[in-house]
């Protein structure tokens, strides 16, 4: 898998006042790489409960610390093949997270919050996480599922 081309790149404070931001700026750029409407909203919606948990989990609710979120087009295998993604690569220097505990709650468990984590697996091919140079790093791929107009015979 190559690195790709960088798309976008922001550095945020860990002001839940900047999602907005974060929300329109990626609803516009994956529009504009093809993902239909439904996928957008999705991958937004996994980057905002992503963020979400990097302000309140890593960051325990303090408004200034510092989050850099990289948007990358990229060609990574899938099915055999390569296939054009969307790579999201979220970084905070937070708490570390114990990749033992992110497995978020079960949905017959009906209460409210804690659902994140599910609705980010849910909406996204690929989450990784690790730590590395003091940093969580947390990675979000979405492959963009171009379907093809049928051969006229």
């Amino acid at each position: 898998m190559n690195r790709g081309s960088l798309l976008l790149r922001m550095e945020l404070r860990s002001n839940p006042e900047m999602l907005c931001v974060v929300r329109n700026a990626l609803g516009q750029l994956a529009q504009t790489l093809g993902f239909p409407e439904p996928e957008c909203r999705a991958v937004v919606l996994a980057v905002d409960e992503a963020l979400t948990n990097i302000i309140r989990h890593a960051y325990g609710g303090e408004a200034e610390r510092p989050i850099e979120a990289t948007f990358r087009h990229i060609r990574a295998p899938q099915d055999g093949e390569n296939r054009d993604a969307l790579e999201i690569v979220l970084e905070d220097r937070g708490v570390t997270v114990d990749p033992k505990r992110l497995c978020g709650r079960a949905l017959e468990d009906v209460r409210p919050g804690g659902l994140g984590l599910h609705f980010i697996r849910e909406s996204m091919d690929t989450v990784e996480f690790r730590r590395r140079i003091g940093r969580n790093q947390l990675r979000l791929v979405k492959f963009l599922h171009v379907t093809e107009p049928p051969r006229s015979s």
